[in-house]
């Protein structure tokens, strides 16, 4: 099985995190997921929820870890673990505070940042050696509570650029697949308009079913 590839989409589980700021991971494993006609299956496998097939010519396990957030390395770490599949091989999808809403960076490896999910995944691989999309999902306003903010839906004038970033991350996956990490960073980094268009096959954002 080591011939496989993994993409986490990082979230919280349960329907009160739903389209939240937070679980735009799950968001976009849910898009990548539909694009390509693969469906999660309902039982859990390594504490995460799996949709497998082919995508770009390759063998593709799509996961949504169950574990909240901040334990999200366990499911990781499991699946690569049960598949055999190399960090190399691994991409992980999360939100991140200090991009605006929409802004995609993709990494071939890097620190958490911060960002707990990531942190726990970093500690249970045993490296930082595998590459992200960090989703953008803007600074809290005012003195609210980053804890609080990532909890919210995103604002209603935010929703097209997230659509479409959504979008063009199916695409920054597919590119990863069929083309490495180097095209994916160069066609996709930054905001829509940056990016070209990509893909085998046309993407459709799904409409998100756990958020966290």
């Amino acid at each position: 099985m080591g011939d496989l590839y993994l993409v986490a989409g990082l979230g919280n589980p349960g329907r009160e995190y739903e389209n939240t700021r937070h679980n735009v991971g799950f968001m976009c494993a849910d898009a990548l997921a539909q694009a390509h006609g693969l469906a999660f299956d309902p039982k859990k496998r390594s504490k995460a929820r799996v949709a497998t097939g082919h995508i770009a010519g390759q063998r593709v396990v799509i996961a949504k870890p169950q574990t909240f957030m901040n334990l999200s390395g366990s499911a990781v770490q499991g699946l690569a673990a049960f598949y055999k599949i190399l960090p190399e091989r691994i991409l992980v999808i999360y939100d991140d505070l200090d991009l605006p809403a929409g802004m995609l960076r993709i990494r071939p490896k890097g620190g958490s940042g911060g960002h707990k999910g990531m942190t726990d995944i970093i500690r249970r691989l045993g490296t930082q050696d595998f590459p992200r999309i960090r989703f953008g999902i803007g600074r809290p306003p005012g003195r609210m509570d980053p804890a609080a903010y990532v909890l919210r839906p995103f604002d209603r004038d935010e929703l097209p650029q997230v659509q479409d970033s959504i979008e063009r991350v199916v695409g920054a996956v597919e590119t990863w697949l069929r083309e490495g990490i180097d095209t994916a960073m160069n066609r996709y980094n930054g905001a829509g308009d940056d990016a070209a268009p990509s893909s085998d096959q046309p993407a459709q954002p799904a409409t998100p079913d756990s958020l966290s």
